[in-house]
């Protein structure tokens, strides 16, 4: 899942949202010089990645995606994810979505905790831009798409990614409540 999945599995805790969000700019197994918070964000963000990785009905979508989305389909589904997530939000929260990004958003983090200046700019432009509320539209995900897009390192189609959500609309939708059903018990169930 992109932004909104990873914070929403950090259940109502503004630290570990961040802390989470963190996971993609660390490296390595050795968390032993960040905060035992950042430590908790970070392996959370990584049993996220593994268990979506790992998925049966997720592995099967990504590779229906595949000849549409050559070596970026998984990006694409975590993109899709979040949009279904926006959109289906009341399923999943007692919260309005709003109220919920709102806390994110206005959540200050104690900086030093988080030694990464790339990750503090996306985090700062992430906030001022409220981009994980632009997940609910098809122009939003499309957005996503291309800002991610740009930031691979190899020539991809991951700029066409609104154009296969929408032809596979339906197929992708079934296969997220799929996902969030085993997810939640998941994590219900393994949390640290």
């Amino acid at each position: 899942m992109n932004f909104l999945g990873h914070i929403y599995f950090s259940g109502n805790d503004p630290e570990l949202m961040h802390s989470n969000l963190f996971g993609d700019f660390v490296k390595g197994s050795d968390l032993s010089s960040f905060h035992p918070e950042v430590q908790k964000g970070i392996r959370l963000h990584r049993k996220i990645d593994d268990y979506i990785d790992h998925h049966p009905e997720v592995k099967l979508l990504t590779r229906q995606l595949s000849p549409s989305l050559p070596k970026v389909a998984a990006i694409a589904v975590d993109i899709y994810f979040d949009h279904f997530l926006s959109k289906h939000w009341h399923h999943f929260h007692p919260e309005s979505l709003d109220s919920f990004l709102d806390k994110f958003y206005t959540y200050r983090i104690n900086e030093k905790q988080y030694p990464n200046e790339q990750f503090l700019h996306m985090i700062f432009r992430l906030k001022r831009g409220r981009w994980i509320s632009g997940y609910l539209s098809l122009d939003g995900v499309e957005a996503a798409c291309f800002g991610v897009s740009r930031r691979i390192s190899f020539p991809n189609a991951l700029i066409n990614g609104r154009m296969v959500l929408e032809n596979n609309y339906t197929a992708v939708e079934a296969t997220f409540f799929i996902y969030m059903k085993d997810a939640i018990d998941y994590f219900r169930t393994n949390s640290d």
